[in-house]
């Protein structure tokens, strides 16, 4: 999970990209938590709080890909800035970190 200023927006660019649907829930506050589903791994968005959850305050999720400079090149494409590596981790693993549109940082790792 990672915290947006617009779950829903968020998590549509990413069903958008992963070509998967977008599940959404809305609390009886109003609040929206949306995700998004692929390959058994849930991405999910959830509002940003200053206080409690603040955006860039939660862990940052790795993607498994099965080549870095390919799905980094597709991100980029698709509207993600760049925001560190390709990085070199271990002699058969890289890894690289995005912003998407919407501010979270993702990771991508694979050789």
């Amino acid at each position: 999970m990672t915290f947006a200023a617009d779950p829903e927006a968020s998590a549509r660019w990413w069903g958008e990209l992963l070509d998967v649907p977008v599940k959404v829930d809305v609390s009886d506050s109003g609040a929206v938590y949306a995700w998004v589903e692929h390959d058994g791994v849930e991405l999910g968005f959830h509002p940003a709080d200053d206080k409690r959850n603040p955006r860039g305050g939660s862990p940052v999720v790795y993607w498994g890909v099965d080549d870095v400079d390919r799905a980094r090149e597709r991100l980029l494409a698709a509207g993600c800035e760049h925001h560190r590596g390709p990085l070199t981790i271990e002699r058969v693993r890289r890894i690289a970190q995005l912003r998407d549109p919407f501010g979270t940082i993702v990771g991508i790792e694979g050789p």
